[in-house]
């Protein structure tokens, strides 16, 4: 399981790399084509659609990585098991948040399956799948989180008092 895991979170990080270099080239192609006054309107459509789908899981990526700025000054000075039982809380909430996401997208997407761009074929749902599979992606992210927070809490926690030998 930890393979395929694996697996994914590089697939993801290539299909990151590669939508950025795509969308790069979509929008030179594109300012070519005004200058040369042979303006493509699918060439901005399809660079949008690049962009949503790279942007939400490059946030992904930056979410596995730890790359999300955050605010620790308000627990910092707090004691280990609190600060640690505040993270599996903020967690908790991200997860809920997570997976209303996924699920509204859905609903979103089952709307948008109609509705296409007006320089290409592609529905409009093709760029809400990206924040559902996004989304789905950083769920497991979040529980790998959650786990680590909890094997650390566990490992760092005081040994259980030994019985008093008897006298």
């Amino acid at each position: 399981m930890r393979k395929v895991y694996r697996f994914l979170c590089k697939a993801e990080e290539v299909a990151c790399g590669v939508g950025l270099i795509f969308l790069v080239i979509l929008i030179l192609f594109s300012a070519i084509g005004r200058w040369l006054k042979m303006s493509e309107s699918w060439y901005i459509d399809l660079a949008m659609l690049a962009l949503a789908w790279t942007s939400f899981l490059g946030a992904d990526v930056a979410w596995r990585h730890g790359q999300i700025l955050g605010v620790d000054i308000l627990v910092k000075k707090l004691p280990k098991m609190v600060r640690s039982g505040i993270e599996i809380l903020v967690l908790l909430i991200i997860f809920v948040t997570l997976i209303i996401i996924v699920v509204f997208g859905i609903r979103l997407a089952w709307v948008d399956r109609l509705a296409k761009y007006q320089s290409m074929p592609i529905p409009y749902a093709l760029v809400t799948y990206s924040l559902v599979v996004a989304a789905s992606s950083m769920i497991f992210t979040t529980l790998n989180k959650i786990r680590k927070v909890i094997i650390s809490m566990i490992q760092k926690s005081p040994a259980p008092i030994a019985k008093e030998a008897k006298e």
